[in-house]
């Protein structure tokens, strides 16, 4: 199992020389991959009532690529993953380049972890259409691959025409590996067809080994070994010991998890809402506070 963590960007904040050190201290703790979470328009949660609570205009996101062209610069062997990237709320093409050059940048280290969003006014801030999402990333996925696979392509679709066109430089993995977060009938089924891996969000209790046992009917009977597809769930450090951290840890392994990301962020998943959201308690503001943490961590769990 991959222990990697959960990129701290609401705590570290957006001066260059934190998220420098953060990212070399932990591959220097020997963590696999850095996930990434995305965010392009934040709302004032105060005008969408009827939301429950994500994040909002107050959290501060880097973008994620221009993120990754920087880290790619300052590491030399972490992995780097969207976990998840809002992909129905952007230019396929254009994210196909910008995922292309990350990974050329970074020596072929890139995961791109997508999903599909779930407030209407965020899509309506870029300029996209919410209705549908689910079958434009299906879509969205396809031309992606073709666009990282092939100098040349030709692609027409219900969203997407591309006439004799293609992207340079072609991504160092041919095709970048795509993982889904989410575990909705719909997305299942997606990930079971089409995805390289998968980024839950659930407790791996009974209920959460019953989604893994449905993941697994559902990649069966599309011909899929379920071993082929990947497993990143993501841990909470903050307000748990070292027992609980391995007991999680060994938890997850028993329902199949192959990376683990460890989040020292103050966040807490929301099974009714289906998200993360902000916790109250304790929160850690310096990159030396987050490191050392991760240090403990990692002495915990690593040989998993």
């Amino acid at each position: 199992m991959q222990v990697g963590v959960i990129f701290p960007q609401l705590d570290i904040g957006a001066e260059p020389g934190p998220v420098r050190d953060y990212a070399q201290g932990v591959e220097g703790l020997g963590f696999t991959h850095i996930t990434v979470f995305d965010q392009v328009v934040g709302l004032d949660r105060r005008q969408f009532a009827r939301w429950p609570y994500v994040h909002d205009h107050e959290d501060l996101f880097h973008e994620v690529f221009v993120l990754f062209g920087f880290l790619a610069g300052l590491t030399s062997r972490i992995g780097l993953a969207t976990g998840v990237l809002v992909l129905p709320q952007r230019q396929t093409a254009l994210v196909a380049k910008q995922a292309a050059e990350v990974d050329v940048l970074s020596g072929g280290r890139l995961r791109l972890g997508i999903g599909v969003g779930i407030k209407p006014e965020e899509f309506e801030a870029l300029e996209i259409a919410y209705p549908r999402r689910g079958r434009r990333c299906e879509e969205q996925m396809a031309l992606m691959r073709a666009l990282w696979t092939n100098e040349l392509v030709d692609f027409e679709g219900e969203w997407h025409r591309v006439r004799h066109g293609g992207i340079n430089p072609l991504p160092v993995q041919r095709p970048i590996p795509i993982w889904i977060g989410g575990h909705s009938p719909p997305v299942l089924d997606r990930i079971a067809r089409s995805a390289s891996g998968w980024m839950p969000n659930f407790e791996p209790d009974e209920e959460g080994a019953a989604i893994v046992a449905r993941l697994h009917e559902r990649a069966r009977a599309h011909g899929r070994d379920p071993a082929d597809i990947g497993f990143e769930p993501t841990v909470n450090v903050l307000g748990r010991t070292p027992e609980q951290w391995r007991e999680d840890a060994l938890a997850w392994r028993a329902l199949g998890a192959t990376h683990l990301s460890a989040n020292t962020m103050q966040e807490e998943w929301d099974e009714a809402a289906g998200m993360w959201s902000k916790a109250a308690g304790e929160r850690i503001e310096r990159v030396e506070d987050h490191l050392a943490l991760l240090e403990r961590y990692i002495d915990v769990v690593g040989d998993l």
